[in-house]
């Protein structure tokens, strides 16, 4: 079987297919007859719970380190609150109701009244109490609560994935992602080409094709359910000749970035946490010129503390031993939803109350980041980035604020880098016009092409009806960005692009003569742009 679908990334995947499934949690009342075995049975699911528990700490402190795996160190004592388990308990016995309901309604009373608390901390608890409690009704629901991912690498097929649950794979068991819905610009698409994995969108898959052996094709954008012989041979020669233009890449790690007349450019990675830095250090990226930190709160079920925070950007910066890296402040909003920002629906999210707008409104946030970030600048080379910027008086009071936090810092003797450099994000056609005036405030621009073209075009990026529409070749986009360079280099500012285009190897030659000083792009494409540059004679 044939399934024609729209590519995301170019490729070619051959295994076992696997159908992810939302959880749903959804819970009914019901009349229970023997109260004594519905406790047991809510006893029961609640060890299971703390078990599984254990085993996600033990795994998070291995991957992240015990800061960051501590949320799950406190779901584990929440579980024997005993006000909480006697809540549970005495609705069943005194109402007669099923376990599932019981817990759901004791989650949402107690999430509730720590949201009314004026205190951070607990407010923070009530995210983790719904969370436990969804974990304890899928137990008792018989689902599980982690991602279903088999033993061996599969092609995963979803209706679609959004930012929060893709963050939540096992990326070493995915060989490629086919989506039902998306687009082209969506962040699994993203993702993908950060994976160096072919992914399609746009597939009408049958819901039987679980478990069966499939192929993907990133190059036609067609995925073949239960191949023949002869095809499957087929397709194994083409893997087999792209893993062999992959090896013949891997000749080019510790050449420069310089074309045949002699013209440099740096040539950072793009990476979302912690664990991409691998990815970064073996196609051996020059540095990382955008650390999407809102990855870290996408992660979590609270705001991120301080010091987990410090600890993520710290590991970071040691890991890439002095080279630059550049960490963008949280992006959130759009379609990177979080539920503990309890972000209000907007009819036009991509032009609503997301990134610097919350930051900027919410500064208690801004300022645990800005201090998580300026304390792990004294372990490496970090820049701090700033997205959505329409405004010099945007920059002026990120500025303010910034030095209130390195007032504090100096107050309570804590070391950072004095003279970090900072930049903002070129996404907006406002930006645009004003970044001259922009370049004197800031020490680099690094453009944001997905937005930029999203809004320069008036079209939505993750409507996938309109992806025929979307040129991220446009001459207006083209003429947008030639003027960003020279703007900016009259400020004073240097100059990259960090959005997808920075990877289309068939403008690198144009970026080369317009005069950018840096691109930033996935891991998986560095030694691909590097072969590009040095084929390049920009004299011609």
């Amino acid at each position: 079987m044939v399934i024609e679908g729209k590519s995301v990334f170019s490729g070619v995947a051959i295994g076992k297919l696997s159908i992810f499934n939302k959880k749903d949690n959804t819970v009914k009342r019901n009349t229970i007859q023997d109260v004594e075995a519905e406790t047991k049975r809510f006893e029961d699911a609640r060890e299971v719970a703390k078990t599984q528990l254990a085993g996600i700490y033990e795994k998070a402190v291995k991957e992240v380190g015990e800061v960051n795996a501590q949320v799950f160190e406190v779901h584990q004592m929440m579980l024997d609150d005993l006000d909480y388990v006697e809540s549970i308990t005495n609705m069943i016995e005194s109402q007669k109701v099923n376990a599932e309901f019981a817990v759901a309604t004791t989650g949402d009373n107690f999430s509730d009244m720590f949201a009314s608390m004026d205190d951070d901390y607990m407010r923070g608890r009530a995210a983790d109490v719904k969370d436990i409690s969804n974990r304890v009704i899928s137990i008792l629901q018989g689902n599980s609560n982690d991602a279903d991912m088999a033993d061996e690498p599969v092609i995963l097929l979803a209706d679609d994935l959004a930012p929060s649950e893709t963050v939540q794979l096992d990326k070493s068991k995915v060989l490629s992602f086919v989506t039902r819905h998306g687009s082209t610009n969506s962040h699994t698409a993203i993702l993908a080409r950060t994976m160096n994995i072919p992914a399609l969108i746009g597939v009408d898959y049958p819901e039987d094709a679980n478990g069966k052996v499939g192929i993907v094709d990133g190059f036609e954008g067609k995925i073949i359910i239960d191949p023949d012989e002869e095809t499957l041979k087929v397709y194994q020669e083409k893997k087999k000749q792209e893993d062999d233009k992959k090896r013949l890449l891997q000749e080019l790690k510790g050449q420069d970035n310089v074309t045949l007349d002699g013209k440099r450019i740096n040539l950072y990675a793009n990476i979302g946490g912690v664990g991409d830095v691998a990815s970064v250090l073996a196609n051996d990226a020059g540095g990382i010129g955008l650390f999407r930190s809102e990855f870290l709160y996408l992660e979590s079920d609270t705001y991120p503390t301080e010091e987990a925070q410090f600890s993520a950007y710290r590991k970071v910066a040691e890991n890439m031993a002095g080279k630059k890296v550049i960490i963008r402040t949280l992006d959130i909003g759009a379609d990177k939803q979080v539920d503990y920002f309890e972000l209000d629906k907007e009819d036009n999210p991509a032009l609503g109350y997301r990134a610097i707008r919350i930051c900027l409104t919410r500064p208690e946030i801004f300022k645990t980041q800005l201090r998580a970030i300026l304390r792990a600048s004294y372990y490496g080379n970090i820049s701090i980035m700033f997205p959505m910027i329409i405004s010099v008086s945007e920059v002026k009071k990120i500025k303010e604020i910034l030095a209130e936090v390195k007032a504090e810092l100096d107050a309570e003797g804590i070391p950072y880098k004095k003279d970090i450099e900072i930049g903002v994000m070129i996404e907006t056609p406002a930006a645009v016009m004003i970044s001259e005036e922009l370049g004197k405030e800031v020490d680099f621009f690094s453009i944001g092409t997905n937005d930029l073209t999203q809004y320069t075009l008036a079209i939505d990026r993750q409507n996938p009806k309109l992806d025929d529409f979307y040129d991220s070749h446009h001459p207006a986009l083209l003429k947008m960005l030639q003027m960003i360079v020279d703007n900016g280099h009259k400020g004073g500012a240097w100059v990259g692009i960090c959005g997808e285009l920075g990877a289309d190897t068939t403008l690198t030659e144009t970026f080369l003569k317009m005069g950018f000083d840096e691109l930033s792009v996935s891991p998986s494409m560095i030694l691909r742009v590097r072969d590009k540059i040095r084929s390049i004679d920009t004299t011609k």
